[in-house]
């Protein structure tokens, strides 16, 4: 458009990334206690909250906050529950129209149990969040997005909706969660590009399906809280990000953000927003074809992971409201500190 009727035209925005969070919706009620309680005793609750939770749910909320669209894909009941988290979403700037409302069932309510120190236990009820499968999916969502991102979920649903993703040439993240020992997800993690982890998860791996020592067709992210974050390509060396020192209140969600932060790092170093990359000596993944992934710079996006997933830890309940400002501004407060 132009500014002064000369044909001079303002340069135009980009296009915000468009991204696909495919899995669980929750209702979180938080119980923050000083400990838990010994068998046959009692603890008082110092401090009660209820909202939306979900692997999925939550990494769509906080890219929303840095530059993304976000579309979600999953299920909840037909009850009061359900209601108040797709009035959360909406109210979030979530594209919740792909969201699946199974009547017929109760939403999945997770009881977290946090304690003084941060560290969470984590009670849930099965529900409705796994009631969606890839068939419930309109047949032109993944062509009408840059990136799908999965987390725990059915291993059919993750296995298909990957399929799909790659033969639409679609790129695939995915953080299966700490059920990754209960269920085959073989099928999810042969399409599979970034594949998101802890140590506990990583151990859990079948070796014949990911070699987390030696990667050859997905990159391993490996998020270390409190130690950090480890990133491994297929034949390239590993990249580290040292962690920040905080004071935790709630880890909820802390990896969820992480993910958030790392996917929107990736994004906007490969539009070349953030930071100047000097030699590109660990720039991008190795044979990526979107560039998102083969543009962004990896060591930047460990950094960013690492804020995304510190902020989260400095509020109660699973979500964070993550922006570009925020990050700003923790990573200058914590420059001044060194």
């Amino acid at each position: 458009m132009s500014s002064d009727g000369d044909g001079d035209s303002e340069e135009s925005t980009p296009p915000k990334p468009r991204v696909l969070c495919a899995g669980h919706i929750n209702w979180d009620v938080t119980m923050k206690v000083e400990r838990l309680p010994e068998p046959d005793g009692e603890q008082r609750i110092d401090h009660l909250q209820q909202a939306g939770g979900g692997s999925a749910a939550n990494v769509a909320t906080e890219l929303v906050g840095v530059n993304a669209d976000s579309v979600l894909f999953g299920s909840v009941g037909g009850d009061d529950s359900g209601a108040l988290a797709l009035q959360e979403l909406d109210r979030a700037g979530i594209d919740p129209g792909h969201v699946m409302v199974a009547n017929d069932r109760a939403t999945s309510v997770k009881y977290l149990i946090v304690d003084d120190a941060g560290e969470v236990m984590v009670l849930s009820s099965e529900g409705a969040n796994e009631a969606f499968g890839a068939a419930d999916l309109d047949d032109d969502a993944l062509a009408d997005v840059d990136h799908l991102h999965l987390t725990s979920q059915n291993p059919d649903s993750a296995g298909d909706l990957a399929a799909l993703a790659a033969g639409q040439g679609t790129p695939v993240s995915f953080d299966p969660g700490r059920l990754l020992d209960e269920r085959d997800y073989a099928t999810a993690l042969g399409h599979t590009d970034l594949l998101f982890v802890n140590d506990r998860e990583a151990a859990m791996l079948d070796e014949a399906v990911v070699d987390v020592e030696d990667p050859q067709d997905v990159t391993l992210v490996f998020k270390r809280g409190s130690e950090g974050a480890e990133l491994r390509l297929p034949g390239r060396e590993r990249l580290y990000a040292p962690p920040y020192d905080v004071e935790p209140v709630d880890t909820t969600g802390a990896g969820d953000a992480f993910a958030a932060g790392f996917l929107a790092a990736c994004f906007e170093s490969a539009r070349g927003h953030e930071p100047e990359v000097d030699d590109g000596a660990h720039r991008g993944i190795p044979g990526a074809t979107a560039p998102h992934f083969r543009d962004a710079d990896l060591e930047y996006a460990l950094e960013i992971g690492n804020v995304a997933g510190a902020l989260a830890t400095q509020v109660r309940g699973a979500r964070t409201s993550l922006t570009w400002e925020r990050i700003d501004a923790f990573l200058e407060e914590h420059r001044q500190k060194q």
